[in-house]
């Protein structure tokens, strides 16, 4: 474990045995809470000393430099002398406190109840009821200055809103009477939240009488305006009026809008219109990019739509439904590869049917599917559909054509390692395209990309900038799914820059949003496959329980798990089995496991193979092009291959 810090209660700190630290005296203590307060941005030291003293004496500023001093002798014990703090930095004109985001339980809990807002209910409840768990009372419960104040009540705000969360979380789960309780306390105590009485009133219309829901409306009416001088706003007088109906609360703005224009589609195309199922694609594109159970029923009726439209005879419209699909895909690892399978052999069908006037954009789609649909494979095919796709978009000058050919080209840009620089070429095409043209998911795609290409390059700064910009996209468009690769991303930065155990910290913390990402390609084995790679590259041994469930990256991890068992035959005859990684992002790390098992097992052929792979890319580091995990430079693997290979009288 990490060290810890609490600041929900009293301000506490851990060490990395769980063991509580010592931080002597208010003043020691004030000065990390004003650090955590500040969430790894500099403070600069005059204005520490404003905040700790109304009246700071002369000697504040080396009075302060003493406290920070202490800290970091409690924080870090093992730290030799002369080398720099890791927790707690100087930097510029002050202080900063780099600790982990899953270290410290106000940034935990700030970071849990906005992801849950992308969440299903179950996770969301769940979720929220261990981040609440976390609080011991108010935060900064010792301090009484104005920056302590202004940080309770913004934390404050946002538990009131997990709160409230929960009890929607219950109301979705048909548990209205659970909720019950809770909400009660809440408008109790918070009366001025309207959201809460609403909530209270639902849950009860729910679990008991109407009338009971009624007189909570009714008291909440009467302390709005006895104690707040306020009428009821809008959605408390909705609920009211329902509520009287015995109806369910009425859709309004965007809900009314999708009711009323649902009705009217439902009304004016009958049935079994050729515009429904081309109408169905554009909604299930959009419904790929909402979460984890809008991909996955995307993910199903997609298939069941190529499969209607194939039924129709008319392979241009089936061309059509396929190719408009485009949504953008960042990673290498299909998540359904049988039914990819069953959609390339579609798209290929429609292509041999396609006649000779048809528009060679509709061509360009469906070769573009192709490329990306084959992700992962070592066939010249693919390949050479996205080079096609691009050249077409090219000349007819269809920017969204483009980017979907372009995705296609990403795909297929895995044919060896050591091709992160031609990756982000791509990356900063779509970027500038999709800027110019307002593709906003396209744009996204582009600074994952990005994202993926310069970490493979050791390029942080830049790496960041496209981690940030993907982020603020995926606010404004809605698109949660890209936190699971920012998120992954920023622990991979961690493992890549921090101290070991941080980055298993890391990695765990981010293996909780990753977990039921509905993007089971992604998910299956990756976690335990990101810590394996951490410790290979610390030569830490790979002791893992015996029923992890590494997916499909099992043949590459299973020499090394077997070697720290010490099961040596069995690892040898594992590592003779061992086949080539996929031609994806992942490569590199895996060729560098495998590298790693063979100088261990003394097997010259495993090792000669293993440094002809990894020679191309010996300026990246090794799996950072995922963007989610890293073995370390590939250059010192090449080192300790060539050692051994030297060592045992053949390089190759």
């Amino acid at each position: 474990m990490p060290v810890g810090f609490g600041v929900l209660g009293p301000v506490t700190a851990w060490d990395d045995a769980g063991e509580p630290v010592d931080l002597k005296g208010p003043r020691h203590r004030a000065v990390l809470a004003r650090l955590v307060a500040a969430r790894g941005r500099v403070v600069p030291v005059g204005q520490i000393v404003d905040d700790l003293w109304d009246d700071p004496p002369a000697g504040a500023v080396g009075a302060v430099r003493t406290f920070v001093a202490a800290l970091r002798r409690r924080l870090e014990p093992r730290r030799p002398p002369r080398e720099p703090a890791r927790l707690l930095v100087t930097e510029g004109p002050g202080y900063a406190l780099r600790a982990d985001p899953g270290a410290v339980d106000a940034w935990r809990f700030e970071d849990t109840v906005s992801a849950v807002a992308d969440a299903l209910p179950r996770a969301a409840l769940d979720r929220l009821d261990e981040a609440l768990g976390w609080w011991r009372g108010p935060a900064y419960a010792d301090f009484d200055q104005p920056w302590a104040h202004a940080e309770r009540s913004r934390l404050d705000q946002i538990r009131l809103t997990a709160v409230e969360r929960r009890a929607e979380a219950l109301l979705a789960l048909d548990r209205a009477a659970d909720a019950v309780p809770d909400l009660d306390a809440h408008v109790a105590a918070y009366p001025w939240r309207e959201d809460g009485w609403a909530l209270l009133a639902s849950a009860l219309y729910r679990a008991g009488p109407q009338a009971d829901a009624l007189a909570v409306l009714r008291r909440a009416r009467e302390l709005l305006r006895d104690q707040l001088g306020l009428d009821p706003g809008p959605r408390l007088r909705r609920l009211e009026t329902d509520l009287l109906r015995q109806a369910e609360p009425e859709p309004t703005g965007a809900a009314r809008v999708w009711a009323d224009t649902a009705a009217a589609y439902e009304r004016s195309v009958v049935p079994g219109a050729r515009a429904r199922l081309e109408s169905t694609v554009g909604l299930l594109r959009s419904l790929a990019v909402t979460g984890p159970g809008g991909l996955e029923a995307a993910r199903d009726q997609r298939e069941a739509a190529i499969t209607a439209a194939e039924q129709l005879g008319d392979p241009e419209f089936t061309a059509r439904v396929i190719g408009g699909y485009d949504v953008p895909a960042i990673w290498t690892r299909s998540d359904d590869p049988a039914q990819a399978a069953r959609v390339v052999a579609a798209a290929e069908r429609a292509l041999a049917g396609l006649g000779p006037d048809a528009p060679e954009a509709t061509r360009a789609r469906l070769l573009a599917t192709v490329a990306i649909e084959s992700r992962g494979t070592a066939s010249p095919g693919p390949a050479q559909s996205a080079r096609e796709a691009e050249a077409i978009a090219r000349r007819v000058a269809d920017q969204a054509l483009l980017a979907q050919a372009l995705n296609g080209v990403y795909m297929q840009t895995f044919h060896r390692a050591g091709l992160a620089a031609e990756r982000d070429g791509i990356g900063a095409e779509l970027v500038a395209l999709a800027a110019r043209h307002g593709l906003a998911t396209v744009e996204i795609l582009g600074h994952l990309i990005r994202v993926q290409a310069r970490s493979a390059l050791a390029d942080f700064t830049t790496a960041d900038a496209h981690a940030e910009a993907a982020d603020r996209l995926a606010a404004r468009h809605e698109s949660p799914l890209v936190g699971v690769f920012t998120g992954g991303y920023r622990a991979m930065r961690t493992a890549a820059t921090g101290a070991y155990p941080g980055a298993e910290a890391a990695y765990r913390s981010w293996a909780t949003r990753l977990a039921g990402c509905g993007m089971p390609g992604v998910e299956r084995g990756l976690l335990p496959l990101a810590l394996l790679c951490l410790r290979v590259w610390h030569d830490r041994p790979a002791d893992f329980p015996a029923d992890t469930d590494w997916g499909p990256y099992a043949p590459w991890t299973r020499p090394l798990v077997l070697l720290a068992t010490g099961r040596r035959d069995e690892a040898a005859r594992a590592l003779r089995r061992t086949p080539a990684p996929p031609r994806d992002l992942l490569q590199e790390a895996l060729w560098c496991l495998t590298g790693r098992a063979a100088v261990a097992l003394e097997d010259r052929d495993a090792m000669l193979r293993a440094r002809a792979a990894l020679a191309p890319a010996a300026g990246e580091l090794a799996g950072a092009g995922s963007g989610l995990l890293t073995v370390g430079p590939v250059a010192a693997h090449l080192d300790r291959l060539d050692a051994a290979l030297e060592g045992s009288g053949d390089r190759g």
